[in-house]
């Protein structure tokens, strides 16, 4: 069954790139500079920063449906990020060299299943939440910090 990963939308955090640290910490948003390189996975690009790259660190509401899982948590965005990930049957480097959580969500957007993996599994889970009929859609979230990672749908 073929599957696609999208990263995020880069439009809602265009106006955070290049405002002064004191701006972007009125808005509970703190700039990183990337040291080493797998510390810091963009979400819109689905790649890790490279060292010397800026990344801002901030709240996303990744689940904002009105149900007893809507969450939100930190994720980085790599500052200037314009390409957003979309690929079909093929896992982002960013999530494949992880500890991984997938969560299966139906149409209701209630939570039906969530397995613990590392990313080199993730295809295989993938296909086998997308084998239940009654799965909608899943998120991928970083298993160690449990920050939100991608989306994935059925194609």
């Amino acid at each position: 069954m073929s599957f696609r990963i999208t990263g995020l939308n880069p439009a809602p955090f265009r106006h955070l790139y290049g405002m002064s640290d004191a701006d972007l910490s009125a808005l509970n948003v703190r700039r990183h500079t990337a040291d080493r390189l797998s510390g810091f996975p963009d979400r819109v690009e689905l790649r890790d920063a490279e060292p010397g790259e800026t990344v801002l660190l901030l709240n996303y509401t990744h689940q904002p449906e009105q149900t007893p899982y809507r969450s939100s948590h930190a994720i980085f965005v790599r500052e200037g990020a314009e390409e957003r990930y979309d690929e079909i049957d093929t896992i982002p480097d960013s999530l494949g060299v992880r500890l991984m959580a997938l969560r299966a969500f139906d149409a209701r957007h209630d939570m039906i299943a969530a397995e613990i993996m590392e990313g080199t599994q993730l295809e295989s889970l993938i296909e086998q939440f997308f084998d239940r009929p009654e799965t909608a859609y899943l998120h991928a979230h970083y298993a160690r910090r449990g920050c939100y990672a991608a989306r994935i749908d059925r194609v």
